[in-house]
């Protein structure tokens, strides 16, 4: 990594005072692993100053539905930078996951996974791969906005902002600039979802003209990622959204060697957190034997973060070093490549009894050597004309005839509005659908301007009155249908900002 920043005004650490980094050791072998790194960061004279904080399980099981305690909170923004080892959320209690939390409440839109294949000296079948997974961090379905909404139905809203993909995909082209890159390749999946994966592709082409010395490929994240696992040697820079970047990063990792050895930056314009890729892992929890390769990694990524780059070198080269020299702990071990298998603590000795040495076939770290800023313009919004066309209303109504649901909405008469179709989980049903169709109990209706000619093709629109939804819901309501939301339909600049139904 290169002596890169985002550029803002949030970030400003002195060289000639220790920098004070809140430190959560986490669950499961995040102890252990946390140990382990600040042993070699002290080892290597980094200018730091720990300040511990409480996150995680027990502060969760304590009554604390968040996961993180007040006095955490106050130090993670004072500090700005936030070393975090894994955290356990418990399951099956409805907790919301901590490290979703920390990334949107702080604001940490870039997700930054640089995976480098270690080949020979770990096993993998790819020794050219050389890939950063730049992933957006905040919203997607990530959100995590979900209701039961029937008996037989939950929803997950898949939330995506212009100014979310701007800036991630901002951030992707100037990384790849800063650090002379040459490809940056944006995956989505908007042959289906067309309205939201369909803005992050436009904006990805957008923002991509500004940066003609880069290459540009857009890809279906399905064969996208088939294609990574076979061929990772052919991607650079991945961009893409929350879920995606989530398992494409994973999948990388894993086929670099090992998901222990990756590290991670969550970056924002006021606060960073460093932190490996790999969770908790509570099964061999105490037993000293966990990789802290990935979170050595972050801490690295940490320092060149606070402008320590000497020392972040030093402790790179010097894990380098230990790897070549085959000494390993049981995730990477091999008979044929391995010289001597260590356990946690045995393993962070050996790194620091090698600070000051170099790799010798290994890529050496120079960060030191780098220089980059990562400028990030503030997000300006534009304006369209926005007309209401109609509403979409979603019943709970457990026939499965659509048929006799189509002539119970037929029947009301509302006000300027009519019946456009009926779907069920997303496919026509009413009027012409087809019998082998199975629904559940979740219905969803479309209304429209009655001056609407059904029988064109290539509709027109008619705008509508809001009065005219509120007859409708009225009108429903009356005759005892079970709302369960409403979502209005619109047109932005002519432009419909909906999508059909299947087999519209």
């Amino acid at each position: 990594m290169n002596n890169l920043t985002v550029e803002a005004n949030g970030f400003d650490f002195s060289l000639d005072k220790a920098v004070k980094i809140a430190v959560a050791k986490g669950d499961g072998i995040g102890p252990e692993i946390m140990d382990a790194t600040l042993r070699i960061l002290k080892a290597a004279g980094a200018n730091i100053e720990p300040e511990f904080i409480d996150v995680g399980e027990s502060v969760y099981l304590s009554g604390n539905t968040s996961g993180i305690t007040e006095r955490a909170w106050n130090i993670a923004r004072a500090n700005k930078v936030i070393l975090k080892a894994p955290i356990t959320t418990p399951q099956g209690k409805g907790y919301k996951s901590l490290n979703v939390t920390l990334r949107k409440s702080l604001g940490l839109f870039a997700n930054v996974r640089p995976v480098l294949s270690l080949h020979p000296y770990v096993k993998t079948n790819f020794p050219e791969m050389d890939i950063v997974v730049i992933r957006e961090n905040e919203e997607d379905l990530y959100a995590g906005i979900e209701h039961q909404q029937t008996e037989d139905v939950v929803q997950c809203l898949k939330l995506i902002t212009r100014p979310g993909c701007e800036r991630i995909v901002r951030y992707a082209f100037e990384f790849a600039k800063a650090y002379g890159r040459t490809k940056v390749t944006c995956m989505v999946k908007d042959n289906i979802m067309k309205l939201t994966d369909g803005l992050f592709h436009r904006v990805f082409d957008e923002i991509g003209k500004e940066y003609p010395d880069i290459k540009k490929e857009v890809q279906i994240i399905d064969i996208a990622t088939a294609r990574v696992a076979a061929k990772p040697e052919d991607y650079d820079v991945i961009v893409t959204s929350n879920l995606y970047g989530d398992i494409v990063s994973d999948v990388v990792a894993e086929i670099a060697g090992s998901v222990g050895l990756a590290g991670s930056a969550n970056v924002g314009t006021d606060v960073a957190m460093f932190e490996a890729i790999h969770g908790s892992a509570p099964d061999i929890a105490g037993l000293n034997i966990a990789n802290p390769s990935g979170l050595i990694n972050a801490a690295v990524m940490m320092l060149a973060h606070i402008g320590q780059h000497e020392i972040a070198d030093k402790v790179q080269n010097a894990l380098l070093s230990t790897i070549e020299a085959g000494i390993h702990t049981s995730d990477i071990f091999t008979n044929s490549r391995s010289k001597r298998k260590v356990n946690t603590s045995d393993f962070a000795d050996e790194v620091i009894s090698r600070l000051g040495f170099r790799p010798e076939n290994l890529k050496e770290s120079k960060i030191a050597e780098g220089n980059g800023t990562i400028k990030i313009p503030e997000y300006v919004r534009s304006t369209s004309e926005k007309e209401l066309v109609g509403v979409d209303v979603f019943l709970d109504w457990a026939h499965t005839d659509p048929n006799e649901l189509g002539a119970e909405l037929d029947k009301i008469g509302a006000y300027g509005l009519k019946l456009k179709m009926i779907t069920n989980r997303g496919v026509k049903v009413y009027p012409n659908g087809m019998p082998e169709t199975f629904c559940t109990d979740h219905w969803r209706c479309r209304f429209v301007s009655k001056e609407m000619d059904l029988t064109k093709a290539g509709l027109e629109y008619k705008p509508i009155d809001f009065e005219h939804i509120i007859v409708l819901l009225s009108k429903l309501n009356q005759y005892n249908f079970n709302i369960i939301k409403t979502e209005n339909l619109y047109q932005f600049d002519g432009q419909k900002g909906f999508s059909l139904g299947q087999g519209e």
